[in-house]
């Protein structure tokens, strides 16, 4: 299975704050749901688990992530990580390529991956995946926005970084609920 995504995310924060997360690889692992970094190699790579459940498989990644590019004057990275589940049941990898721009004011995050799934994630949960990987980069992007808004000042630094201590650990499972009873609906009444 194959799921492709572009995002756009506008956040009110220069495009400098948020550069400096997301070329931080741990910085940016903490800002995804179930998602660690437990060591960096001395190539470079960095090794981490996630653990995601669609419906009613939970598999726990372990896995590999690398820097494939970075870009210090454009702003720009592409990351590749290819990963395993604990039981051998099922396979990922992920190939993303992100930027930050300026933006009136503020800055733009630009992302596009391509995640590929095998093995029994993928066959269980087929009609699920999208609605978590919708789930999983709505939280991630919040979580990210937050990171930069607290590297700033003020109030608006010192609530997003109370929003930063908060932040769930794991995919927000009410808010994935929510997402598919949606479309459920959306789909049963013809909405796109």
């Amino acid at each position: 299975m194959q799921v492709k995504l572009e995002k756009t995310h506008a956040i009110d924060a220069p495009s400098a704050a948020a550069w400096a997360i997301m070329r931080d690889i741990n910085a940016l692992a903490e800002c995804m749901p179930g998602a660690s970094i437990t060591e960096q190699s001395e190539d470079g790579s960095y090794k981490g688990n996630v653990s995601v459940k669609v419906g009613p498989v939970q598999s726990v990644f372990r896995g590999t992530i690398r820097i494939a590019e970075l870009d210090e004057a454009n702003r720009s990275i592409a990351l590749s990580a290819k990963g395993k589940d604990k039981t051998g049941t099922s396979n990922a990898t992920m190939e993303l390529t992100a930027s930050v721009i300026d933006r009136d004011g503020g800055c733009e995050l630009l992302g596009n991956s391509e995640i590929k799934v095998l093995g029994k994630m993928a066959n269980f949960g087929a009609r699920m995946i999208n609605g978590v990987a919708d789930q999983l980069i709505a939280q991630f992007l919040e979580n990210f926005s937050n990171r930069v808004l607290a590297a700033g000042e003020g109030k608006s630094a010192d609530a997003a970084a109370e929003k930063v201590a908060e932040q769930p650990k794991d995919l927000n499972a009410l808010a994935l609920l929510w997402s598919m009873i949606a479309g459920f609906f959306k789909r049963l009444f013809g909405g796109k």
